[in-house]
């Protein structure tokens, strides 16, 4: 019984999302084609992105709840930078992952510095960062011949090398979001499992008393997650800026939450109960792949956030209560 138990923790997440792919293949054909995996990878990189940078502040048992905001207001600074500035594609993306960079380092100061806790201090900074990215364009979208607040039209454009990066396909086949996605995701994962920065990081979520008695600067390698997690949402709100082809001033609705649950299901994957890379990234795939099966099978819209988190819950309870009731 004990194997049994040993064997469905760890490969239960697996087999559960095997099983949905082969049952929702088998009841739309169309599920399994080419175009229909890539539209499923397309739909998900960007929570995926947010989901990577939220991995590493779960990492050292923080949490980051300015991610989906960060990703919103570097859309509205990008476009904002293109089109009424009239500056080049680069300067757009340099000041969007500086405006991440620096959501992030004020996150880990106010959290490691004024000890303010990381539920409360990136709450309040989600809520400044809703209110500041409305302000440039007086609460307006951003787009190509927009009207400005004096009267006159904004004379500049999205560049069409920004927006490959959102809407290109490499050998017209592979969606350049996804290819950004999965080369985050392998970098992601190399640092956390085979680098000591990544096994500090770890060392600090699980008994930060003892990596300080050990002589390691916790303070720095915190602030450093926050700093990673507030950039890697830069560049989501980068690549979704691409994408869409304007500054939306709705376009970080959604993301948080999709992102927290994909990092949480992550703890399911292989049983390893904690947050990493790997299991992130399938967590985001699983739900990515869920929401394509059941509006192929013509679910109503308004009843997968229940699916979505009655999946969450399960795997949460599957792996953490599974494994109680073994001890």
């Amino acid at each position: 019984m004990e194997k049994f138990i040993a064997f469905a923790i760890k490969y239960g997440f697996l087999i559960v999302m095997a099983g949905s792919f082969l049952g929702f293949g088998l009841l739309e054909s169309s599920f399994w084609s080419w175009s229909n995996m890539f539209s499923i990878l397309l739909s998900v990189t960007i929570v995926g992105i947010l989901a990577i940078g939220v991995t590493f502040t779960l990492i050292v048992d923080g949490f980051d709840l300015s991610i989906g905001s960060t990703a919103a207001i570097c859309v509205m600074v990008s476009s904002y930078v293109m089109v009424v500035l009239n500056l080049n594609y680069m300067y757009a993306i340099i000041f969007a992952l500086l405006a991440g960079f620096s959501i992030g380092l004020v996150n880990g100061l106010l959290i490691v510095k004024a000890k303010i806790p990381d539920l409360l201090a990136t709450l309040g900074m989600m809520f400044l960062i809703q209110g500041l990215q409305l302000i440039p364009s007086a609460g307006m979208s951003i787009g190509t011949g927009m009207m400005l607040a004096d009267g006159t039209e904004a004379e500049g454009e999205f560049a069409e090398k920004f927006l490959f990066l959102g809407q290109g396909r490499l050998f017209d086949l592979i969606p350049i979001p996804v290819i950004a996605f999965a080369l985050l995701a392998i970098v992601a994962y190399f640092i956390l499992q085979y680098t000591k920065w990544g096994r500090i990081l770890y060392a600090i979520g699980g008994n930060e008393k003892a990596v300080k008695l050990a002589g390691v600067n916790v303070e720095r390698y915190k602030i450093a997650a926050y700093v990673i997690s507030g950039t890697i949402a830069s560049l989501g709100g980068i690549l979704l800026a691409a994408r869409i082809g304007r500054g939306d001033v709705t376009s970080g609705g959604g993301l948080l939450l999709d992102a927290v649950a994909a990092a949480l299901i992550g703890f399911a994957v292989l049983g390893v109960k904690k947050p990493n890379a790997f299991g992130t990234v399938v967590g985001v795939i699983f739900i990515g792949m869920l929401l394509n099966g059941l509006t192929m099978l013509s679910l109503p819209y308004y009843t997968q956030d229940f699916i979505k988190g009655l999946v969450l819950v399960a795997a949460l309870i599957f792996t953490f209560g599974l494994s109680k009731s073994e001890i």
